[in-house]
Formats: structure tokens, sequence, C-alpha cells
């Protein structure tokens, strides 16, 4: 068992006050495989002060010497990249294939795009004989998720620092080990004491103490909207600003003539990916009339024939999703959409055949789903895949934006077409004929899937105050 019961507070690694040990349960075979401790307040406050003080200092820091401090994390980190990737598999169950490209990689990703941004920022505006300048906000907290930890935690890390913030991070306790090696990288890269500090810890715990906590000057937070909606709550009181990326229920629209071969499976692809286990899963498959049962046969015979397996060997298959918790939670959703009417078409409830053990989920499809049911309404966060039968363009927007989320999006097929509809959708990614995740292009929700930006200079911008210095400066 992986052991990281101490927390790194002050460029040192120290025993919690008052926090309790907790065991992740590895997802694939039921056993624990990590041991953390749940901090306390006490060890938020502790953290908070060597942020604070540290942050005096490294506020005032040159450009030149945060890049510097940038590549050197870059250069420790690719050494731990086989340590990060394997810690991702045992304890979320992304596969190891997956672990050690996307996951890993995405990190690197955040990293490289920070530092170019950071090289190009404008941090002063002369307007006549005043002057704007972009600040450091301060301490910032740092509440990330397990579903992409590597990509999440960077994603928040890079920009904080590169701003020249002190900051606490408070990774999922789903998901710790690749967060405590991370900490690990930074503290080999030379990053001074109290810049970055881990705590381990739930989000009733630590992260409403990190919400509330007077000393705190932002909260970034990415996780469920539910989740979310709390921290705004808990961070009220001391006017803090909160940036948030939450939930997502990304619409696919397959226009209408679009080759079928390529755009489902493409898009079925999309929502396989880390078992479902993505915000920005396109997991709402829109499909013209016309098209619809044609849709239906290609979608049903790519997900009978989508393998699920152990996280820890190399191929294109599915791992388990995350704990038990959310395994119950899809399968009660999969029941749902046959109780509410949808044709199931591929997968289904209970364990997939030849597993006895393991979270593990059948990729399942629903053909004739109309949007207002329960599974084209909530996230599902796992490999099922509703379509969505649409009469005409209009209607397909119309159930595209019929939606509390808005966080991402997909449109397949005539360019010129896609191109008129794209800026009718709300959300804030709109992919158009293939496309990834891109570190140098602003990412984030509208609506119920949050508030601001990441990702290079919009990310950069988030972690500064704006300041008017008014008068012959």
């Amino acid at each position: 068992m992986d052991s990281y019961l101490k927390h790194y507070i002050n460029g040192e690694w120290v025993e919690s006050e008052g926090g309790t040990r907790h065991e992740v349960i590895n997802p694939a075979t039921e056993e624990a495989s990590t041991e953390i401790t749940l901090g306390s307040p006490a060890d938020v406050d502790k953290a908070v002060a060597a942020a604070r003080t540290a942050f005096e200092s490294f506020s005032r820091t040159s450009v030149e010497e945060r890049i510097a401090l940038l590549e050197k994390i870059v250069e420790e980190y690719k050494k731990r990249a086989p340590d990060i990737a394997r810690a991702i598999s045992t304890e979320m169950g992304c596969p190891i294939s997956l672990s050690q490209t996307a996951q890993v990689g995405s990190g690197i990703g955040h990293f490289i795009s920070t530092i170019k941004a950071l090289k190009d920022f404008h941090f002063e505006e002369q307007i006549g004989e005043n002057k704007v300048v972009h600040e450091p906000i301060g301490v910032v907290a740092l509440i990330t998720p397990w579903n992409w930890p590597m990509n999440q935690i960077v994603a928040k890390v890079a920009p904080a620092l590169a701003a020249g913030n002190a900051m606490i991070l408070k990774p999922s306790e789903e998901c710790p080990g690749s967060a405590a090696i991370f900490a690990e990288v930074m503290d080999a890269a030379g990053v001074p004491a109290g810049i970055f500090n881990l705590i381990q810890g739930d989000g009733p715990g630590v992260g409403t103490a990190l919400s509330k906590h007077p000393g705190i000057d932002m909260v970034s937070f990415t996780g469920s909207t539910r989740a979310g909606i709390m921290v705004a709550k808990n961070a009220a009181d001391t006017v803090k600003r909160v940036h948030q990326e939450l939930g997502g229920k990304s619409p696919n629209i397959i226009l209408e003539g679009a080759p079928l071969d390529q755009a489902v499976p493409a898009g079925l692809g999309g929502v396989c990916m880390n078992s479902g286990q993505s915000c920005i899963a396109p997991a709402r498959m829109l499909v013209h009339k016309s098209q619809h049962d044609e849709a239906a046969r290609i979608a049903a015979d790519f997900m009978n024939n989508m393998q699920v397996g152990d996280p820890q060997e190399e191929g294109g298959h599915i791992g388990p999703v995350v704990n038990k918790a959310q395994w119950e939670k899809i399968q009660g959703l999969i029941e749902k959409g046959i109780e509410e009417g949808a044709t199931l078409e591929a997968g289904g409830p209970g364990l997939p055949e030849g597993t006895n053990k393991g979270f593990y989920v059948r990729p399942t499809l629903f053909s004739n789903v109309s949007n207002d049911m329960t599974i084209a309404r909530e996230e599902i966060f796992g490999p099922v895949v509703t379509i969505i039968p649409y009469e005409d363009d209009e209607d397909a927007i119309r159930i595209a934006n019929d939606t509390n989320y808005g966080l991402s999006s997909v449109i397949s097929g005539d360019p010129e077409k896609a191109k008129k509809i794209a800026p009718r959708i709300r959300a804030g990614q709109v992919y158009v004929n293939a496309g990834n995740p891109d570190p140098s292009m602003p990412f984030g929700g509208y609506k119920q899937s949050g508030n601001g930006r990441e990702f290079s200079k919009w990310g950069l911008a988030e972690f500064m105050e704006v300041k008017s210095m008014v008068g012959q400066v």
C-alpha cells in the first residue's frame, strides 16, 4: 500500500494536527491501495500562515525568475511521469496506456502553455499619464477532482505560480497519490517554502475550511455543480474570488447527411475514453430523425465491441469507474433510462460479462431518447450515451441548448452549416469536425458549468488583480 500520511506545508512534510486516516480503494480490485490523512482546520491555518508569509517576497519576483522556476518544475515532472501514471491508474482506474499519455501529458502541456503565456503577457498598460497593472491576487486555494488529476492540478498551479501567488492545493481524496508525487516534484524543483502547499482532505473538511478562510484571497474549484455551489456559499462571507469549472451534459450534433460511419464512432470514443469520466464527454448524441436508426445500429456495434478490462494492462480498453458510489449512481441512471422508455441498444445494468469484482460498467447505449428524460438531463459520468432524434437544424440547436449546463459541445457534418450553428450553441467550447482540448485555448463553461476561464493567458489573468495607477506614473 502506498502511504502519504503527511501534508506538505512550508516546504516540509509534516504530521497532521487532528486529521484522520483514510484508505483509497482501488476500483479494479476493491482493495485498499493508498492511505492518506484527511486534514483538519488546524492544518489549513498552518498552510495559510505559511503561504501569506511566503507571498510577500515571491509576489515581487521577476517574470524571468518565475519562467526559470516553471522550466525546472517541468524537468522534475518528466522524471516522475511513470510514478504519476501508475498512481492515477491504481487509484481511479484509468487504463495505464491513457495514464502514461493523456493524463500525464496534459500536465506537461499546461506548463508549456503557461510558460509561453507568461513570456507574452503584458503586465502593464500605459493610458496617457496613467497606468494599468496586473498584480498577483495573493493566497489561492486550489480544489481539484479525481477524473483528470494532473490536467486539473497543473491547469491551476502553473498559472497561479506564474502570476506570483502562493497556493494551497487540496486534491480529491479519491486520487491523492499523484498529487503527493506532484508535491515531491515541486520540492525537488526548488519552489520556495510556503509558495506551494499540499493538504490532503475531503470537501466537507479541508474544502470547507479553505473556502471559508479569511486568509484565502481566491478559490479555484473544479468538480460537480453541487459541490461548486457549496464552495461559493462558503466563500461568500469573506467576499473572495471564486473561479469554478463544474459539470457538463455536452451535446454532439451530427448534422443531417453527415457520414455516420465516421461521426458516430468519433463521438462514442469521446464518451468512452476515461470510462466516461470527463466533464466534456459528448454524451447526448443528436441525430436527424431520418438517420436515427442507422446511427443506433452503428453505435450499438461500437459499444458492444468496446472492451472493459484491467487498468494496469496496456491496450485500448476502458477501466472501472472511480468508486462504488459512482458505480451505483450510474446503475441507477441506466435503470431509470429503461424505466422511462428509452430503447436499450447495448450494455445495461450490472457488471460486464466475465467480471465479478471491481466497479466496471457495461458500455451502454440508449436510442429513441427525448431530452426531457433523466438520462438526457443529468450528468451520468460513465460510459453511457443517449441518441436523441431531431427534426431539423433549429430543433437540434434548441435541444443542444436545453440544458442547465454549457461546458462543451460537438458538431459533425457540413463545415459551412456547422460554422453557422456553432455561434448559437451556448457552451464554452464548440468542437467542429474534430479537435481535442488545447492548452493554448480558453477553457470554461456557460450557465451551471461554471465561471471564469482556465488555460494559457486567460488562466493566467484569472489569478491576478487589476490596478489603476492614476497620475504621472
